[in-house]
């Protein structure tokens, strides 16, 4: 099979094809047709550095979103068939090596793929969609009437975030630039908020839930704008994962989440999209080849939703 692979950290250029052989899945495992593969944050910021967790050296290949077809099953699985179309993120913090053709991973990392949409959609749904799903449901809770305010609300994870905070009942509030805030109100933003006008706790105050994504000076400023009795979720970790560093305010709970597998994350986010409350919107697409670009232009940081690779039909 094709995979992209890497010998070293680095820039984009590291990023190289290669051969090697089909994976085979090990017990309670499935091997996965790639149809396509999400590009996120973490992948640059893994190739550039390493992986954060775990002992991994190069060669390795990139990626953890990955939707596509069972080709087949391991020992002991009966979630899945050969033939099912699924969708997942496999391994995670673990290399997933979702870059390639095929991948095998846990069979309950996988979900069946909403039919509602196409693979490279549903490709684009697992790490960020889980991101903004534990953060919201399983660690905020959130519940109707509640004030939510989702930072870089355009993005990856924020424009989920948005649509899973508005199908819970929530108002929500999002920052962007001014350029971005019809797309906001498209998704259901009902106060978009221009974060170039100033620092957050000077735009908008009485937030139950702020969903921080950028971490440093924002994540402290947003702490001003929370209710007693409210609740910061950053998806940054805080030096070293410990968080006796992350900021503090009384009466305020303060948490952060590094996304993991989790299947019935995955059936809820599926549950979103058939039910049309939950779209997924695709910044650009670029074929497998093409990896290291679609590197440098994540990079720019200025991706509206998402990005994946197209690998296979």
């Amino acid at each position: 099979m094709i995979a992209i692979s890497q010998d070293r950290p680095g820039g984009a250029e590291v990023l190289h094809a290669v051969r090697r052989d089909r994976p085979v899945p090990g017990p309670t495992e499935v091997l996965v047709r790639v149809h396509a593969a999400g590009v996120n944050p973490t992948d640059w910021k893994t190739r550039a550095r390493g992986y954060f967790y775990g002992n991994e050296e190069p060669p390795f290949t990139l990626g953890f979103d990955v939707a596509g077809i069972v080709e087949a099953v391991g020992p002991g699985v009966t979630l899945h068939a050969p033939g099912d179309a699924v969708f997942g993120m496999p391994r995670f913090p673990h290399p997933a090596g979702a870059y390639a053709e095929f991948v095998t991973g846990p069979a309950r990392h996988f979900a069946p793929a909403p039919a509602a949409i196409d693979l490279v959609r549903a490709a684009a749904l697992p790490l960020s969609g889980l991101t903004a799903w534990q953060a919201l449901v399983d660690t905020a809770r959130v519940t109707a009437g509640q004030r939510v305010l989702v930072h870089a609300a355009a993005g990856g994870v924020g424009h989920l975030a948005v649509q899973i905070a508005k199908a819970r009942g929530a108002y929500v509030l999002g920052t962007a630039s001014a350029a971005k805030h019809a797309f906001l109100r498209d998704l259901g933003v009902d106060e978009p908020i221009d974060y170039t006008r100033g620092p957050i706790d000077t735009l908008t105050s009485d937030v139950d839930v702020v969903l921080d994504t950028l971490g440093g000076e924002v994540r402290e400023r947003s702490l001003a704008c929370i209710r007693p009795g409210g609740i910061l979720v950053s998806i940054i970790p805080p030096a070293g994962f410990d968080a006796a560093l992350l900021p503090h305010r009384d009466g305020v709970r303060v948490e952060w989440i590094l996304v993991e597998p989790d299947l019935a994350g995955l059936r809820g986010l599926a549950e979103l999209v058939e039910n049309k409350a939950l779209t997924v919107h695709l910044d650009r697409t670029f074929p497998l080849a093409e990896a290291a670009a679609a590197h440098r232009y994540g990079e720019q940081g200025r991706t509206t939703g998402k990005l994946v690779l197209t690998v296979g039909g």
